[in-house]
């Protein structure tokens, strides 16, 4: 069994104690001292922070994303030495995770469109703190995906990436700022891109958005996902959906049973929990208390709370 296999194990009796509310967060960040001066935020959030606020809402195991993307990110001044930055957050990343190796696991981080990304790829397959997954955030990447030589880029990480055998963890919601497109053609573009990693296990996170549910362009990329699902589209078996920040943030409870039903149609056993950086504020705790607030029956709430990867297993 491939490293990026979805192992549903809610019927092991070792995990019925601990059904109720998730075991794993497959959605979570530090903010390095370098991150935090680059996005303006007074304190660094480290292992110790998380592994306390993982204890408080009960979560065993949680997926840490390196935003060594930021460094990156098109819509920031430039950071000299940018790729230094990128290889030395990552590090910083897996030396994090180094210190709690029964919790935590590591995700290398990378914008999708640099030069340097390819390499970069290659370097974390090879560090054993940061093979297990990738992350790319095509909002703070500027990933235009109808532009064809990003879409092009895109196809070498995910081939790259599904050599090496690397889950691939997309936040695949457009530029905000820049109003660039987002919808239904937008992932049907994406769909074609995932052939290009056909083992990798592919996770996309806040359900196809950015948070909340508000944006009725996220709905509609998401119902080509789950048109994608009804009709046992081939490209679909290995993709699966996070749901941090879609319950808590915005106007989400105006939207309860539109995103019970979306999570329906997708099937309950490609739903990841997570809950997203929790030095903002929105805890686990406080995302775990929101997502059960979701018109889910007790057996839908079980599967997805037991709901795991071989990569988040330890």
């Amino acid at each position: 069994m491939r490293l990026f296999t979805l192992i549903l194990i809610a019927a092991l009796p070792w995990r019925a104690s601990a059904q109720d509310t998730p075991r794993d967060d497959f959605h979570q960040h530090l903010l390095s001292p370098a991150v935090a001066k680059l996005i303006g935020v007074p304190h660094p959030f480290v292992a110790r922070d998380l592994i306390t606020e993982m204890d408080a809402a009960g979560i065993k195991h949680a997926l840490v994303l390196s935003l060594a993307y930021q460094f990156g990110n098109p819509n920031r001044p430039p950071v000299s030495r940018e790729y230094e930055s990128v290889r030395a957050e990552n590090d910083w990343t897996a030396e994090q995770v180094k210190a709690y190796p029964d919790r935590l696991r590591a995700a290398c981080g990378v914008d999708p469109l640099r030069s340097y990304a390819l390499t970069e790829i290659e370097r974390c397959s090879r560090n054993s703190y940061l093979k297990h997954a990738l992350k790319l955030h095509f909002g703070n990447s500027d990933v235009d995906l109808d532009n064809p030589e990003h879409v092009a880029r895109l196809r070498n990480v995910f081939h790259l990436a599904d050599a090496r055998g690397m889950a691939i963890i997309v936040h695949m919601h457009a530029n905000v700022s820049h109003h660039r497109a987002y919808g239904h053609h937008e992932a049907e573009i994406f769909l074609k891109i995932i052939p290009s990693a056909p083992h990798s296990l592919i996770q996309i996170a806040h359900l196809a958005g950015s948070g909340g549910y508000d944006d009725p362009e996220t709905d509609a990329a998401l119902q080509v996902f789950i048109d994608a699902v009804a009709h046992h589209d081939p490209r679909m078996t290995h993709v699966y959906f996070d749901i941090s920040g879609v319950a808590g943030l915005g106007n989400w409870e105006a939207q309860k049973e539109k995103i019970a039903a979306r999570i329906r149609a997708l099937g309950v056993q490609r739903i990841l929990f997570g809950s997203d950086g929790a030095w903002t504020g929105f805890t686990p705790e406080k995302a775990i208390s929101a997502y059960g607030q979701l018109p889910l029956t007790p057996d839908e709430f079980r599967i997805i709370n037991s709901n795991t990867t071989s990569y988040l297993a330890f």
